[in-house]
């Protein structure tokens, strides 16, 4: 099934059956898992609150993992953080949770209900349960306590699902499939049309853009972070190294002792745990350096706490007995060379007040104290400063706006008769990839095109395909001869019934989430853009 589902997976019946699967799938951990609470109030975070019933952090984060489970079963791979942000699974998981939300509680005031033989029939299917192809109580039994659900539980859990399912049934139930439909399905599968078409891309229409000073200001204020610079610091920095203080540190055998004890998984063997008597010598080297590291650390704090409230820098390093490093002015993302990879140090720097000494600050090179000699602020320059930088992407901003209007405007001409500079695709039949001839691939252009009738041959909108807007006509289409039609009717109908049925669940919802109160946790779809 999945290697089925793999295979085909850019079919439209295909997605269809993924967006079933994945809703049934989330809807079943949702109510397994958590069920939502009802009118609770209180501190316990919540990832989305639908009419008064709370969907909590923990009932989101099973939803979301194991629907990223489930996905990656369809795919075949793993998901990579791109893949997930590109399908917006945080996203989906949260609409499928607050859908099933929406759906047993209208469920109810539809009348439907569960009976305690549907519960029982439904759980005596379930695979993991049954023992010999058929229902076992204690399978059943045990499988629950290895997952810590306990029967009433789980049973509750099934019988809600199984309300969900029922109430899409019922929508789906009244979508029906026409003649009508079914005939202009037939033809848009074997009809064979012909394009004309006018495209306008930005840099045909670049030269022609004058841009005023009110322009490039106006762009400046609607897109301020594009320009805005970096918060940047100077700094000046103590390093202390641990070695400084070896002449003065010394290890007694108990203390070698104690931290071999403390530490013994660093001293193993393919026999073992190697006896203290063995690794004496290394232990004790060990325990001498994170005494030496101790103390230098130590020394550090005491002269930060001593010499922070003045921020005399210079008087911290003769404390040290080491010397003052300063930097020119850098941003975080560019560190200067004497702080190549320190980005702890880094992050210290932009985290303390300006005069103040920060730290100590521990890394593999040695403990650091800094000092802010200098700060300026994030900001944006005035227009004269970057007046290229705004030109640029204004112009190329206003170039995608007047090629798209250029488009739009070219279909009402369309409409009303031909235009000069058309070019043809040639006759192509019908391709749910949106693989249209010397245009490029769309769906929806291809949707649009086989859409259009000799009585409306332009199309509606301009479609945007790759770097370019199309203005599309249809200039001649081939019908197929209707001879098959009678013998495909009922493959075209199971072809088209499914689509009607997702449509019409989709509506009821849309419905249901405009009536409801839905409060998102915002902290749940921001980390889908991190």
């Amino acid at each position: 099934m999945l290697g089925i589902m793999r295979k085909y997976k850019e079919s439209i019946v295909i997605k269809i059956v993924f967006v079933v699967i994945v809703a049934s799938f989330i809807g079943t951990i949702f109510l397994v898992w958590g069920r939502g609470s009802k009118g609770e109030s209180g501190s316990v975070a919540y990832a989305a609150k639908v009419d008064g019933t709370k969907v909590s952090l923990e009932e989101f984060d099973k939803a979301y993992y194991r629907t990223r489970g489930l996905y990656e079963q369809i795919y075949g791979r793993s998901l990579t953080p791109e893949m997930e942000k590109q399908m917006n699974l945080r996203k989906m998981t949260l609409d499928n949770l607050i859908d099933n939300v929406l759906i047993r509680n209208e469920a109810k005031h539809m009348g439907l209900s569960v009976s305690k033989d549907e519960v029982a029939g439904e759980i005596a299917k379930i695979p993991a349960f049954q023992k010999d192809g058929a229902f076992d109580f204690n399978t059943y039994q045990q499988v629950l306590k290895m997952n810590r659900i306990t029967p009433k539980g789980f049973e509750e859990a099934e019988e809600d699902d199984l309300l969900v399912k029922k109430a899409r049934a019922k929508i789906q139930s009244g979508v029906t499939v026409t003649d009508q439909e079914i005939t202009q399905q037939f033809h848009k599968q074997n009809d064979k049309i012909d394009l004309a078409y006018v495209s306008f891309g930005p840099a045909d229409v670049k030269s022609g853009i004058k841009l005023t000073d009110a322009d490039l200001d106006s762009y400046l204020q609607g897109h301020q972070a594009e320009f805005r610079t970096p918060e940047q610091v100077s700094v000046a920095f103590v390093r202390v190294s641990p070695e400084q203080f070896a002449s003065k540190i010394s290890v007694t055998p108990e203390e070698a002792q104690t931290y071999y004890q403390k530490n013994i998984d660093r001293y193993q063997a393919k026999g073992g745990i190697l006896p203290f008597d063995q690794v004496k010598e290394q232990a004790t080297a060990d325990a001498l350096k994170q005494k030496e590291a101790k103390e230098a650390y130590e020394k550090a704090a005491d002269a930060a706490n001593k010499f922070k409230a003045n921020g005399d820098i210079d008087a911290a390093a003769n404390a040290l007995g080491a010397k003052v490093e300063k930097t020119g002015i850098f941003t975080a993302d560019a560190a200067p060379a004497a702080l190549a990879g320190e980005k702890d140090v880094i992050a210290r720097s932009f985290a303390t007040k300006q005069g103040e000494i920060g730290g100590p600050v521990e890394t593999a090179k040695g403990i650091y104290l800094v000092k802010v000699t200098e700060r300026k602020p994030a900001a944006v320059p005035p227009l004269a400063q970057i007046r290229s930088k705004v030109e640029e992407k204004a112009l190329a901003a206003k170039a995608i706006e007047v090629a798209q209007k250029k488009a739009q405007d070219t279909l009402a001409q369309l409409a009303k008769g031909n235009v000069a500079g058309m070019k043809e695709t040639g006759n192509f039949g019908y391709d749910p990839t949106g693989k249209v001839p010397t245009i490029g691939t769309s769906p929806e252009l291809m949707e649009q095109a086989f859409a259009l009738t000799t009585a409306s041959p332009a199309a509606k909108q301009a479609v945007k395909v790759g770097e370019r807007w199309y203005a599309v006509k249809l200039k001649s289409r081939i019908e197929a001869p209707t001879t098959d039609l009678a013998a495909k009717k009922d493959e075209i109908k199971k072809t088209l019934l499914p689509k009607k049925q997702q449509e019409a669940v989709d509506t009821w919802l849309k419905g249901l989430r405009a009536k409801a109160k839905i409060d998102i946790n915002p902290s749940i779809l921001a980390n889908q853009n991190q």
